[in-house]
């Protein structure tokens, strides 16, 4: 039998559990048995019912796949035509009945995009409580009217004992941090007994900067806000450690 467990290195996702999960699927798609991921959310989805203003809307924006959750169970009338940032929120926007355009892109280039092809009509902004970017100012200065509504926040979750015991242990660990809310949490749960050697892999610049003075062996910044580009990011890290 071939000795492995010396040279897996362990992978820390703290993603809400769904996206978690997804990402830690397509980590062992395509790393196998290099690596060894283990999910621990530090934030968690809750869904709200805001009221919704009786207008006819001419499109809807979606930041986020977990967006469109929170439209899908608001249980009212929705313009089909949705706006999404990118390809992911697109894909979840036309499974669930829209017909979705995705810009593939940031805040600023969905704004663009709009703007370019402006809807005939006022637009709804459907998003949760804590965004990155300025989408609504954006929006507003290429002239389009726009409504928000939240509808849904990320609850911060205590960290998972496993988690913990694996900071707490010597060796590297993986860290991949998609927002810097996920940045933030994550370097008030670590614990001041940590042993491992952290190498890092943040979704943006906005990212990394939440980290602070967080300390580390190795930081690498996605190129592109996805999770395809996050994969490249932990290949880079994982480059730079001992092969099996």
């Amino acid at each position: 039998m071939v000795k492995q467990s010396a040279a897996v290195i362990p992978v820390l996702v703290t993603r809400p559990r769904a996206e978690g999960e997804a990402f830690a699927a397509a980590l062992n798609d395509r790393f196998g048995a290099r690596l060894r991921p283990l999910v621990a959310p530090l934030i968690a989805p809750r869904f709200l019912s805001p009221s919704i203003p009786a207008r006819d809307y001419a499109a809807i924006v979606f930041t986020s796949a977990r967006a469109v959750e929170g439209a899908r169970r608001l249980g009212v009338h929705l313009p089909s035509l949705a706006w999404c940032v990118g390809h992911k929120t697109a894909k979840v926007a036309a499974a669930a009945g829209f017909q979705a355009k995705s810009a593939d892109g940031d805040a600023e280039t969905l704004a663009k995009a709009i703007g370019n092809d402006p809807p005939d009509g006022r637009i709804l902004y459907l998003r949760g409580v804590d965004t990155h970017g300025n989408l609504l100012e954006l929006l507003e200065s290429f002239g389009i009217n726009t409504d928000v509504a939240i509808v849904y926040t990320q609850e911060a979750q205590p960290i998972a004992p496993e988690a913990l015991a694996l900071l707490r242990s010597p060796g590297p660990v993986l860290i991949p941090l998609f927002s810097p809310r996920s940045a933030a949490l994550f370097r008030a749960a670590l614990p001041p007994d940590t042993r491992a050697e952290l190498h890092i892999a943040a979704m943006s610049n906005t990212v990394a900067e939440a980290l602070g003075d967080l300390p580390r062996a190795a930081l690498v910044t996605a190129r592109h806000p996805d999770a395809g580009a996050m994969l490249d990011a932990v290949e880079s890290l994982l480059a730079d450690l001992p092969a099996p």
